[in-house]
């Protein structure tokens, strides 16, 4: 899958073919979960709407784990231009298959949408894995929001006491 460019404008089309690619692996990954999911005769409108809300504090959180921490920037590395380290790496502009498996872990948004697929099916087809799995990660995004918040208010703390001090 080379890049395709415009020999008018100079310009690189995107990886169409690699996204094609990407989306079919996606589509075909569920269904084959569904799949599995009848042979083990797994019922997946058993979950309820407080698996939902913790499916998808989970989801935030793996994806922003995938795309910003230092400590799974071994997995971007491959995929990005220069070094990977604590997110906000740039995707490889190569117009193939490195370029959208770039962009899909470099995207918080778009590996979240893999990561609740993942997410909800291990829940499904491994129930007491996937719980442990998505409750684990639902708290630590938790964590996530609740530090920001402290740290946002005690900013706004300090910079009051600075202001009336």
């Amino acid at each position: 899958m080379a890049a395709v460019t415009d020999p008018r404008t100079g310009s690189t089309s995107p990886p169409y073919s690699a996204y094609a690619a990407i989306a079919g692996a996606f589509v075909g990954g569920l269904g084959i979960a569904g799949i599995a999911a009848r042979a083990l005769d797994r019922n997946p409108a058993c979950q309820t709407a407080l698996d939902f809300v913790v499916l998808s504090a989970a989801s935030f959180k793996a994806a922003r784990t995938l795309a910003r921490d230092e400590v799974t920037s071994f997995l971007r590395e491959p995929f990005v231009e220069g070094e990977a380290h604590e997110g906000g790496e740039e995707p490889l502009e190569t117009g193939d298959l490195r370029q959208a498996i770039g962009e899909l872990v470099t995207c918080s948004r778009c590996g979240g949408t893999w990561a609740a697929a993942a997410l909800a099916t291990t829940q499904i087809l491994a129930p007491r894995f996937g719980r442990l799995l998505t409750w684990s990660l639902a708290a630590a995004g938790a964590n996530d929001w609740l530090q920001a918040g402290f740290a946002a208010l005690t900013s706004k703390s300090n910079e009051l006491a600075e202001r009336t001090g």
